[in-house]
């Protein structure tokens, strides 16, 4: 049986590492815009932004994504909590697919293999933040509190 935490104690820790990481994301977009704005949307040059590859496609997404998951960070409903769980399976997913086409014509985000590094564990962090900033009512995290400690819940017991 899957559980997430309710209102787990550490919560604004992780919305505060969400948030974070999205700050780096948009961050990373905006220099790497200004990094390839003479360039084509999907050209391979060897442009590097805060110490990963990029394109003007890439840059792009960056900033829209970024928006989008500090958004998330910073709301304070389970819309933070699902926009987390969402953006680490995009991360995980995204790093995996470049990996598989990194040196081919298809790495059309200019991809390297730092980026798809990085990419893979920001995937993992969202995944964590989103697993441990879930909102609910009081009444749920004192159930899942009592659940914690009663006996009955530990195995061998």
């Amino acid at each position: 049986m899957a559980h997430i935490p309710v209102n787990h104690p550490a919560r604004p820790v992780y919305r505060v590492i969400a948030g974070l990481i999205a700050l780096y994301i948009l961050i990373f977009g905006i220099f790497g815009l200004f990094e390839t704005a003479d360039d084509d949307l999907f050209s391979r040059n060897s442009h590097w932004v805060l110490g990963l590859r990029t394109n003007l496609a890439f840059a792009l997404v960056s900033v829209v994504f970024g928006i989008i998951v500090l958004f998330g960070a910073i709301h304070r409903g389970n819309l933070g909590h699902l926009m987390n769980l969402t953006a680490g399976v995009v991360f995980l997913v995204v790093g995996l697919v470049m990996l598989s086409v990194l040196q081919t014509e298809a790495n059309i985000l200019n991809f390297s293999i730092s980026t798809v590094v990085v990419s893979m564990l920001f995937g993992l962090l969202f995944l964590a933040t989103g697993l441990y900033d879930k909102v609910g009512p009081p009444e749920h995290a004192e159930e899942e509190a009592e659940w914690r400690r009663s006996s009955s819940a530990r195995p061998g017991r």
